[in-house]
């Protein structure tokens, strides 16, 4: 009997990320640390925060001054103002505001909380309170790691950066997929024949963010410190997908 297995592997060692960091070479630093080495097929999944901070996407607070929109909007559901200005500076329009909830489309089209504008695992600076943005281009910034490791190590590799975003109809917050670079971030199945030969009419497989909410397993969501997870043996196909491959098109959107 054939089995399957798929291995999760937090990499250690992973400093705190400042400003220009390579993460490229924090990274490889954490394998070798672990003596741990990269193989064909393997997929790194780094937590979007990291990549924020390395990119530099974050706003402190104080520097911000609200528009009379968000000011009226933070008096509604009770948000600092400064905050919905950052987030309203980084949506596309505003989908939900009511009860403490502030629900976008975000710049990139994430429907997500707050433009996935984000106060934890953030330190102050000088004691004020600073905010991260998502990564201006995740695809891009997945690609660019996918190809610096492939320098480096010679390996093919998939990269995913991943997200907690919320879920309508369902409580609890999962990993979701916001930039893919060499994997398909969606499997399309329709056309395969099931165990009875039926064939699939409507199946299209969230593939990158089933990994991503896996990764996020070992990732938590509070002060674990394990921003990076190797996973090995995903069964997938090399390829150039795109996080923008998962975006629902509106006129396909019944529930917005």
């Amino acid at each position: 009997m054939e089995f399957s297995q798929v291995t999760l592997i937090a990499i250690p060692n992973i400093p705190l990320v400042k400003p220009g960091d390579d993460l490229t070479e924090l990274i490889l630093t954490g394998l070798f640390s672990a003596d741990l080495s990269l193989e064909d097929g393997d997929i790194l999944v780094i937590a979007q925060k990291i990549v924020s901070k390395a990119e530099g996407r974050m706003v402190r607070l104080r520097d911000v001054e609200p528009s009379p929109q968000a000011r009226e909007i933070g008096q509604a559901i009770q948000k600092d103002p400064r905050a919905v200005e950052v987030v309203l500076r980084d949506s596309n329009e505003i989908i939900r505001a009511r009860g403490g909830v502030l629900i976008v489309e975000q710049r990139l089209g994430f429907i997500c909380a707050n433009a996935g504008v984000d106060r934890s695992n953030v330190p102050p600076a000088n004691g004020d309170d600073v905010v991260t943005l998502l990564p201006a281009d995740p695809d891009a910034t997945a690609q660019a790691i996918r190809s610096r490791f492939q320098e480096r190590t010679g390996k093919s590799i998939g990269v995913i950066i991943n997200d907690s975003h919320g879920r309508p109809w369902r409580r609890g917050t999962v990993g979701v997929a916001i930039g893919v670079a060499g994997i398909e971030a969606v499997e399309d199945l329709r056309g395969q024949p099931d165990l009875f030969g039926y064939r699939l009419r409507h199946t299209e497989v969230g593939l990158a963010d089933q990994i991503a909410s896996a990764a996020s397993l070992l990732m938590g969501q509070a002060d674990e410190g394990r921003p990076v997870i190797l996973a090995r043996g995903v069964p997938h196909r090399p390829g150039k997908g795109s996080a923008r491959d998962i975006l629902r098109p509106r006129e396909t959107d019944l529930f917005r």
